[in-house]
């Protein structure tokens, strides 16, 4: 997997770079596992607006990606697909009964690789078992926080995390954001690390192709009107001087804790945050 330049014959494509997909092996999904997919430009349950600067884009279709396969069952790769709704490659892959399913692909799936999941399987990439079955220092990716609900942890393009220690029923692992954080070790993790692995390293280059992606352009505030954001208004000199930086509803921010969820902070051996601080 690599990076095409191109030869520019427009300003635009000077800079951009894409992927070569030269993993992916079909452009068409499997109808019974995709849905339509509705675009809500950020707008949660009540149309207000939660995220900002979305809206517009292309339209997609959700592929139904599997995060809790069944257990002791052999899979084989039918096709590598491109997602338009995530980082990484996803896999369509068949099971031992003829069942279709679509999973994350890590970088060592191609077409007709097959893995296993269960107890007593191999140590090999792919395979999904418990984490108490892997050895320390094995990379990990789509791992359980709980026991049974399925992969939450570590699925976005490129990301792995390492087995560190286990002990007294935990496995520690260090996350790729740098967190080192415990789970059960009877938590599922497939062995290996998630597919696109240049996904960091693409360079948009164009406004347009920001736009068909669905995100719409950030206004800084020290450039509105004293009525539209905390850091606006001024005679056009030097902006900003003497204010801490806030939202655009007054909240201060940079070092303003936002964690919430203290009861998961037992499980926090060492914070992302801890190589940062002085």
């Amino acid at each position: 997997m690599g990076i095409k330049a191109y030869r520019p014959i427009t300003p635009a494509q000077r800079q951009k770079t894409t992927e070569d997909y030269d993993q992916i092996t079909t452009k068409k999904p499997l109808k019974s596992l995709t849905k339509a997919k509705k675009q809500r430009s950020g707008r949660n349950n009540q149309g207000r607006i939660t995220v900002r600067h979305r809206g517009g884009g292309v339209k997609r279709h959700y592929r139904i990606v599997t995060y809790k396969l069944p257990e002791n069952l052999t899979f084989t790769v039918e096709e590598i697909e491109y997602d338009p709704n995530r980082s990484a490659r996803i896999a369509r892959v068949k099971d031992e009964n003829g069942v279709y399913y679509y999973v994350i692909a890590d970088t060592k799936m191609t077409k007709g690789t097959t893995f296993k999941t269960g107890k007593g399987i191999e140590i090999e990439n792919s395979n999904r078992m418990a984490l108490e079955d892997i050895p320390v220092g094995t990379f990990v990716y789509a791992i359980e926080l709980h026991p049974g609900k399925g992969a939450q942890m570590v699925r976005a393009a490129g990301a792995s995390a390492q087995l560190m220690a286990k002990e007294g029923g935990y496995a520690t692992l260090k996350m790729p954001s740098g967190e080192v954080r415990k789970v059960l070790v009877s938590c599922l993790a497939s062995i290996g690390t998630v597919s696109n692995l240049q996904h960091q390293n693409i360079k948009i280059g164009s406004a347009g192709r920001r736009r068909r992606k669905g995100i719409r352009p950030t206004v800084r505030g020290v450039v509105m009107n004293a009525a539209d954001h905390p850091h606006g208004g001024g005679d056009g000199g030097r902006h900003g001087s003497g204010k801490a930086p806030r939202t655009p509803w007054g909240q201060l921010t940079l070092g303003y804790r936002t964690r919430r969820n203290k009861k998961t902070n037992k499980m926090i051996v060492r914070s992302r945050h801890e190589g940062k601080r002085r």
